[in-house]
């Protein structure tokens, strides 16, 4: 697909079938993190893959707000480089370019956490100098969902021209 029709269609996923995820896939989701733009090309980023069940458990008990990780086929956490000013934008867009890449070969996931990860931190071996800002859980959606179906304000209510306030159509 091209790449509005994946903003587009793009959901979040917390129901995941328990099949694994073939290891191109994980390579272009990977891949297209890697080659995520970066301010001053810093790269202030490290990512790191886990398809180990146990330890996707233990992220998903971490994770307040993330236990469906113990049932993704991956996730990938997302650590930054704690005194870069651009590591959370930078990652940002890396998270959003592998969920993007990851939608398009049908694989769901949805963006836990941001920072207080430090549990994390320690059972992955992430040095001091990082933090753990995001953990993305990977895999095929357990039932089909509604492509594009989005509840967002009318375009008008977020986007202005020229000026704020001013209609845009």
């Amino acid at each position: 697909m091209d790449a509005f029709e994946a903003i587009r269609t793009i959901l979040a996923v917390r129901s995941y079938q328990d099949t694994p995820v073939p290891e191109e896939v994980v390579r272009r989701i990977i891949e297209a993190a890697r080659l995520t733009a970066s301010s001053i090309n810093l790269q202030p980023w490290h990512f790191v893959v886990v398809e180990e069940k146990e330890t996707l458990r233990q992220l998903g008990r971490m994770a307040k707000t993330g236990p469906y990780i113990a049932d993704a086929a991956l996730a990938v956490v997302v650590a930054i480089e704690k005194d870069n000013r651009f590591g959370v934008s930078d990652a940002s867009r890396a998270i959003q370019d592998m969920m993007l890449t990851a939608w398009d070969d049908g694989v769901g996931s949805n963006w836990v956490g941001f920072g207080g990860l430090d549990a994390a931190s320690r059972l992955l071996g992430i040095p001091a100098g990082m933090e753990v800002l995001a953990i993305i859980p990977f895999g095929y959606p357990i039932e089909a969902i509604g492509r594009g179906i989005k509840k967002r304000k009318p375009l008008n209510e977020v986007v202005s021209r020229e000026r704020y306030g001013q209609s845009f159509d």
